[in-house]
């Protein structure tokens, strides 16, 4: 293997729970009270398909401008809540150890700018690095678009590349890819969830992925 394709929010930032009460609030504005245990399965998708997920859960239809300006509330809500973003344990030290030995990786995450630039900048990510982001592809997860596109933009072949994620959504997504995948506990899915649902091994966090390179075949 001699790429990494990684989500995002839950796998290299500590960001799902605030995903989660700026759903929760964004939902209650418009009348509609959803439990949070109820959102946070469904993260990792994208904002147009968890909104309709979501209110098809609650028995009620939403037209695509109501869509759509849950989303935009969701973005705003999500930037009050976390103005500043936490990197999970060991993450800007795997993507350094990356480079330092030219391994080549991308980012694939369902969220859009400005949403993502902080948790982009915390994780030292620049210029150099791809990234594709849901404004980028016609579908998000658990379609495959969002890794596929970044594979291309990579320039390697499908067979030549790890998907890292912390949801079922990216293991289903790597899956239709045809990109084998690795799961991480950070996001808050148990370890069964993430094997059933195609990930090839499971670690704790981006810290313990860095010490167990050499399972992936990735250690000089």
């Amino acid at each position: 293997m001699r790429a990494l394709i990684f989500d995002l929010d839950g796998t290299l930032v500590d960001t799902v729970y605030a995903h989660v009460f700026a759903w929760q609030r964004a939902f209650a504005e418009a009348g509609l009270a959803i439990d949070g245990w109820r959102i946070h399965r469904r993260i990792g998708m994208s904002g147009g398909l968890f909104v309709r997920a979501a209110a098809r859960e609650l028995g009620h239809g939403i037209d695509m401008a109501a869509a759509e300006a849950l989303q935009q509330r969701h973005g705003e809500l999500f930037r009050e809540f976390l103005p500043e973003r936490r990197p999970l344990p060991g993450a800007v030290e795997l993507l350094k150890d990356l480079r330092s030995r030219n391994i080549a990786y991308g980012i694939a995450t369902s969220g859009r700018r400005p949403e993502i630039d902080r948790s982009l900048e915390v994780l030292g990510i620049g210029e150099g690095v791809v990234v594709v982001e849901r404004g980028d592809v016609p579908r998000a997860k658990p379609e495959p678009d969002l890794f596929i596109a970044c594979q291309q933009r990579l320039g390697f072949a499908p067979s030549e590349c790890y998907v890292v994620g912390d949801a079922v959504w990216d293991q289903l997504a790597a899956r239709r890819a045809g990109i084998l995948s690795v799961g991480l506990l950070s996001g808050g899915y148990g370890e069964s969830e993430l094997l059933s649902a195609g990930a090839f091994r499971v670690y704790t966090d981006p810290a313990e992925l860095l010490r167990s390179l050499d399972e992936l075949g990735l250690q000089p």
